[in-house]
């Protein structure tokens, strides 16, 4: 009894030591202090500037931060920056430019870290790339149905941007393949079940964070029932609340019940639900009222990127947007380029900040949400390395046993739309094949099964502006394969499903390869002797789609859809 006294009053002298250093000493991050209490007390030291700068995400262009996204870290105290797709391709440098960056964030005042986040969803969206894997994608784990490939999945991608820098992960997609016109979402997406999508996203939100990287979910609250791209304009929803409820956000409720940290607003308009056309990103009902207070989700609310014209053509201006969007109860405000430092987004809102206490109120009450996550993620025993050494980074990437793991998942993804004559494909004697698509990695793997096909290569990004292109690359396809007995044409498009439909007309047997989304192929594509869907233009995608066509094992995928 008296050693437990002894540690009691240890604890109690120990408790009143901080709260003593607290009022009258100097704190930063990582003084050693309760969570709560400590975001509470540095967000009570910050000045206006430094709460604003805290919820800010900027990215920068090129291949290194720009001096000035370099200013707003040493000067501004900047809260988190974004690593975009156009500055990735050398994996060093961005290892490097991390490192940097946190070195400039640890000499500020509070020696806060920077949140560095990404779009490393798998498939289709990969903005780390260089010599990161290009993965099977969530399309492929939802046609093999396994939790435990979405987990997986969500852990080497992870594990792989982790050893970088990269702490946090916009990902997993939960939109739901609902409008198969979809351009933006398509194979991003689990699928269109709903439960399905919400087990799934659980699964590769828990990989992510045994991987020491903080998952986002994302659109909420959900893109998949439209045709049109936020970037580009806001899209609206035709749905009701009851829709919503037991539809779009079904995995939403299963990644808050499993204490998702990290939830992306959209930019998409629900005028059944709010009647202006407000978008969700900028709603306060959807946001404060329906993820706060009815779903009961306590973690970061973080916005889509705010250049995207869904969100600035509704408010009528940018600095407009930022500031509806923190009153609607974003926690962090993403642009993808750096702002200039007298921007009207600073300004604006700085000034607003001195005039208006309930807005100030709510900056600060972000500021701390976004703190209070730094402290629970950097103070945990599992957390992206502060400065990562580029030197070594090829150590982790590409990961060696995700490799394996990716081709066992795209083998388990492949699905038979049609089985036709040539499912096992093997080839008669002096048999004539000809391999059509855009893809290296389609050759190579087609050559390994066949070794003496031709390929005949069109563009991967085929001119959408040339109404005739299509029509002058089946031309020259038709012409091609007039010489040939068996034809296997690559379909990711309309483009290429235009191309591949005028071989029905040819007395030939055609063997489809569907990847990404497998809309296209699901009508007026009977003719065709076999369709595999493969989901992605991964080397493991081809390597799967082709084994299972040679038959070296049986495809039981199926389309989730």
């Amino acid at each position: 009894m008296k050693f437990f006294r002894s540690i009691l009053l240890m604890l109690i002298f120990s408790a009143a030591g901080e709260s003593l250093f607290a009022q009258n000493g100097s704190i930063d991050f990582w003084t050693n202090m309760p969570h709560e209490q400590l975001a509470k007390e540095l967000t009570d030291r910050m000045d206006d500037e430094e709460l604003l700068a805290q919820i800010l995400m900027f990215g920068w262009a090129g291949a290194e931060p720009s001096d000035l996204l370099n200013s707003w870290v040493t000067q501004r105290g900047l809260g988190s920056v974004k690593v975009f797709g156009w500055n990735t391709d050398n994996i060093q440098k961005v290892a490097k430019s991390v490192r940097q960056l946190q070195q400039e964030a640890a000499e500020r005042p509070f020696k806060i870290p920077l949140f560095v986040a990404t779009d490393q969803e798998g498939g289709w969206i990969r903005h780390v790339k260089g010599e990161t894997s290009d993965t099977p994608g969530n399309m492929a784990i939802g046609a093999s149905g396994y939790p435990i490939d979405a987990y997986y999945s969500g852990f080497y991608i992870n594990r792989e941007i982790r050893a970088l820098g990269i702490n946090m992960n916009f990902a997993p997609t939960v939109d739901l393949y609902s409008n198969l016109d979809s351009s933006v979402i398509g194979p991003r997406s689990f699928g269109s079940e709903p439960v399905n999508a919400g087990i799934l996203g659980e699964a590769f939100s828990k990989g992510s964070m045994d991987a020491g990287v903080i998952p986002t979910a994302k659109h909420f609250p959900g893109h998949g029932d439209t045709s049109l791209d936020s970037h580009g304009r806001l899209p609206q929803i035709e749905i009701d609340e009851k829709t919503l409820y037991n539809r779009e956000l079904i995995p939403f409720k299963y990644l808050i019940k499993a204490n998702i940290p990290a939830i992306m607003s959209g930019h998409l308009s629900f005028p059944q639900i709010e009647s202006d056309g407000t978008p969700a990103s900028l709603s306060k009902k959807m946001l404060t009222d329906i993820l706060r207070g009815q779903l009961k989700y306590e973690g970061l609310i973080i916005t889509d990127d705010m250049m995207m014209n869904g969100a600035t053509l509704f408010a009528g201006s940018f600095a407009r947007a930022v500031t509806m969007a923190i009153e609607a109860g974003n926690d962090i405000i993403i642009s993808s380029t750096t702002a200039n430092l007298y921007d009207n987004l600073w300004t604006n809102n700085i000034r607003y900040m001195e005039t208006n206490p309930e807005f100030r109120t709510r900056v600060k009450d972000a500021a701390r949400r976004v703190i209070l996550s730094k402290l629970v993620y950097f103070k945990s025993e599992n957390h992206a390395p502060l400065y990562p050494d580029e030197n070594t980074i090829y150590e982790h990437i590409p990961d060696k046993e995700g490799q394996k793991f990716f081709l066992e998942q795209a083998c388990r993804s492949i699905s038979v739309y049609k089985a036709g004559s040539a499912m096992p494909f093997i080839p008669e004697a002096n048999e004539k094949i000809l391999v059509a698509g855009p893809f290296l990695s389609l050759y190579n793997e087609a050559r390994r099964c066949y070794p003496n096909i031709s390929t005949f290569h069109f563009s991967y990004e085929l001119r959408r502006d040339e109404s005739n292109f299509d029509e002058w690359n089946a031309a020259r396809l038709t012409q091609v394969a007039d010489g040939f007995d068996t034809i296997i044409i690559v379909v990711y498009d309309k483009h290429t499903a235009n191309i591949a439909k005028r071989l029905r007309y040819m007395d030939k047997k055609v063997i489809i390869l569907s990847i990404m989304s497998p809309v296209h192929i699901l009508k007026d594509f009977d003719w065709a002797d076999t369709i595999l869907c493969g989901y992605s233009y991964s080397n493991y995608s081809f390597a799967a789609l082709l084994s299972a066509l040679k038959g070296e094992f049986v495809p039981k995928g199926k389309i989730p859809l």
